[in-house]
């Protein structure tokens, strides 16, 4: 079971699951889990075309992965410090309750 559609197939399952975290949850630290389901379906995709896709001698997609992870962590130290400024502020990560961020 080593073919692409079982790489897509997981990557779609990864995606849905980093969807409905984004969608449903309030707390700010389950929002940032699902984006970064979100990201690594986008990582399982780039590699997986890479491997079936004959490009491998110069590997592009393991490239973008690569910027991909840095982009996701870069981006997670920013967002759990907006979180950590929220929770000092408002007192929760509940990020319905907190409208504007005042200070």
């Amino acid at each position: 079971m080593d073919s692409l559609q079982s790489y897509l197939f997981l990557s779609i399952i990864l995606f849905c699951f980093g969807l409905y975290g984004v969608m449903t949850r309030r707390n700010g630290v389950a929002i940032l889990m699902g984006i970064e389901l979100i990201l690594n379906s986008a990582n399982l995709n780039l590699v997986a075309f890479n491997r079936f896709g004959g490009l491998s001698e110069l590997l592009p997609g393991h490239v973008f992965a690569l910027f991909v992870i840095i982009m996701a962590a870069s981006e997670a130290a920013v967002a759990l410090a907006i979180i950590i400024n929220l929770y000092k502020t408002f007192h929760t990560v509940n990020v319905d309750e907190a409208h504007e961020m005042r200070g």
